[in-house]
């Protein structure tokens, strides 16, 4: 499903502008490739607000030698020292690149995102461009790209990341026999996607652009998520809460005449140690050190009077008149023009999750004009084939909830998405170390990969 990208207007645009043609040289062919190598990073909770130079991020360690390549020598290299080698795909401010460093370091492969200085300033694109450029400085995170380095001349604008051999989400679902993953592998995916939300939330950025084709699968099978340049950087620093865990199973929506008529609650009292804060059920699994210490303390019999605290970080306070996002992922609140904020990125990953299981978007009409009433005005209804658990609805279902304030994730994030019980067995401490639905297979050289996607060409971003 290709669906154009809505920008930074009061209108929306069937396609997305054209970028002004090159002149540098790529190689022949078309084909289907993403971006991403293994990283090893583990999120400072307490750290989220600092700021990386591509210098000194600590993920970067001698299991990637292209970063050691690139930090030796980011200073005297130029547009000469890469090959470029064939065209990954256009987007509205810039198309991307795969290039190859030159002379001992061939084999180093990366996506060059390539901007025309002069249709920046023309479109008034600058400032679009300059806040992605931002974000992926910032950005420190297995699941998210790592910005190698960025490269100026008087007439392009380079970010050169990570290059991933296995495609995006879309073109994997497509190559699928029923065209839709199953729940095992939708469970994955949207685990990983969960994480890298919470990470950038905590970072005060909204992605705003969630979809199959922006996530792409990395060599090792793990997913990364990209394309930025629709996203929105708070000002403001996102201020952690500790909030108190209620100490009770979550309840769910049954379908299809279950035994279990319970259904979601919020609580009108709220445990958190911040006042005006509204907190459902649905809590964290972090535990503070010292709540675990004093857990094992007390022994197998002992009683625990007191409730474990939850960190929680969510930019609720971030609000964007803009129309931005994709026509079948918009949420409600950013079709009707009432401002939106954090919670469009919980809309979108209900829309996410019900695309990889469904094969398709619950709101899609005849064209984008009837997608927008429908996101608006109509409810949503699971088919009745194929058949999906009832989990997995429970889930799609609080995260389209039209009003923005009764979304879930709007008010505590991934706290209380991690928490449903479609994540029963996630182990999110470790999802580096969980098996991938789908590892891509290796390939020798850049010639023989590209070769494979031919048919399944899909823009970048």
């Amino acid at each position: 499903m290709l669906t154009s990208p809505v920008h930074d207007d009061t209108t929306i645009s069937s396609a997305s502008a054209t970028v002004s043609s090159t002149t540098l040289e790529v190689g022949e062919g078309e084909g289907e490739v993403r971006v991403s190598v293994d990283m090893e990073v583990e999120t400072n909770m307490f750290n989220v607000h600092t700021s990386f130079s591509s210098s000194t991020k600590p993920h970067a360690t001698c299991r990637d030698p292209c970063w050691n390549v690139m930090q030796s020598e980011v200073s005297s290299l130029s547009l000469d020292d890469f090959c470029f080698i064939r065209k990954l795909g256009s987007g509205d401010i810039g198309s991307v690149y795969l290039v190859e460093l030159k002379g001992n370091n061939k084999g180093c492969l990366f996506a060059a995102k390539v901007m025309d200085k002069e249709e920046l300033v023309s479109r008034s694109k600058e400032g679009r461009a300059g806040t992605e450029r931002e974000i992926l400085e910032m950005l420190d995170h297995p699941f998210l790209p790592t910005l190698y380095t960025t490269l100026d001349t008087d007439k392009w604008s380079l970010l050169l990341t990570e290059f991933c051999p296995g495609g995006d989400l879309h073109v994997l679902r497509q190559r699928l026999p029923e065209k839709r993953f199953d729940e095992a592998a939708v469970r994955f995916y949207t685990s990983e996607v969960v994480v890298a939300l919470e990470y950038l939330h905590m970072m005060g950025i909204i992605y705003r652009d969630l979809k199959p084709e922006n996530v792409l699968v990395r060599s090792d099978g793990h997913i990364m998520l990209t394309d930025f340049d629709l996203s929105l950087k708070c000002d403001d620093l996102v201020m952690p809460q500790l909030v108190h865990d209620e100490g009770t199973s979550p309840n769910y929506i049954h379908y299809n005449n279950s035994n279990d008529h319970n259904s979601p609650s919020y609580n009108s009292s709220s445990p958190c140690i911040l006042p005006n804060c509204i907190v459902p059920q649905y809590v964290s699994c972090w535990y503070s050190k010292h709540m675990r210490r004093r857990r094992r303390r007390r022994g197998r019999g002992g009683t625990s009077t007191e409730r474990p605290l939850r960190l929680i970080a969510e930019p609720i306070e971030a609000r964007s008149m803009s129309f931005v996002g994709t026509h079948e992922y918009l949420a409600p609140e950013i079709v009707s023009g009432e401002g939106h904020g954090n919670a469009v990125d919980w809309w979108t990953l209900g829309i996410f999750m019900y695309e990889l299981l469904y094969g398709v978007t619950p709101f899609r009409g005849l064209d984008n004009e009837f997608t927008l009433s429908n996101i608006v005005a109509r409810a949503f209804e699971f088919p009745k084939e194929p058949l999906v658990p009832n989990m997995a609805k429970d889930l799609i279902t609080q995260l389209l909830v039209k009003d923005p304030t009764m979304r879930m994730g709007s008010m505590m994030g991934a706290t209380t998405i991690k928490q449903h019980p479609f994540f029963d067995g996630v182990n999110w401490a470790l999802l580096r170390c969980t098996t991938p639905p789908h590892i891509p297979t290796n390939f020798n050289s850049t010639r023989d990969f590209v070769s494979a996607y031919d048919d399944d060409y899909v823009d970048y971003y």
